[in-house]
């Protein structure tokens, strides 16, 4: 063995080791908060990866839609093939409706069928897709919602995406990625593409 090549194996050595003993550390089995925030883009597309690993396993998994349209969705499509239960809010982006009360009583619609995803413990994963805009917007009770997310059963993990996700949120989760946007194909004036970008 090369003098580069023993090196190596030390150093991976090394760090199967502490990798062993961080993983030997973690005995605690609960299901997780996570948040996916930031202006970044993938924060859905990350959501809605986790919810087809689990679906993957057999998991029973719910998905609720905040800000989404009626226009097709790739992922709701195929997941609902595959018997996933969805709640859509149906309204579209904010600035397209310009209608306060119809986005507030469609998020309240759309946050029932959330309370019974979050109440339910054969529901090994839900994701709350854009949840933060109801927050931020005051569309939702945040205590409400808080309060919801911490009486959750115990096994059940959550997944809350969307920009500017409020502190309150991030202080109750145990998982928190901050996704920053360096470039985005639409800022050079590059159209959204069917199958990537929605």
């Amino acid at each position: 063995m090369t003098d580069q090549n023993q090196e190596h194996k030390e150093k991976m050595q090394a760090t199967k080791a502490a990798v062993d003993a961080r993983v030997a550390q973690a005995r605690e089995k609960r299901g997780t908060l996570i948040v996916l925030t930031g202006n970044g883009k993938g924060k859905s597309s990350s959501g809605f990866g986790t919810v087809l690993r689990s679906v993957g396993y057999g998991l029973k998994t719910g998905v609720a839609q905040f800000v989404k349209g009626k226009w097709p969705c790739g992922e709701r499509d195929l997941l609902q093939k595959l018997g996933v239960p969805f709640h859509v809010m149906g309204t579209g982006f904010t600035w397209e409706t310009q209608n306060r009360e119809l986005d507030i009583a469609a998020a309240e619609t759309v946050w029932a069928g959330c309370k019974q995803f979050l109440q339910d413990p054969e529901i090994h994963l839900v994701l709350l897709d854009e949840l933060t805009y109801m927050l931020s917007y005051g569309y939702l009770d945040q205590d409400e919602v808080i309060a919801a997310l911490q009486n959750r059963p115990e096994e059940q993990t959550v997944i809350v995406t969307g920009r500017d996700c409020p502190q309150a949120v991030i202080d109750i989760a145990d998982t928190v990625s901050e996704i920053q946007a360096v470039k985005h194909a639409f800022e050079a004036g590059i159209k959204a593409r069917r199958g990537v970008d929605w």
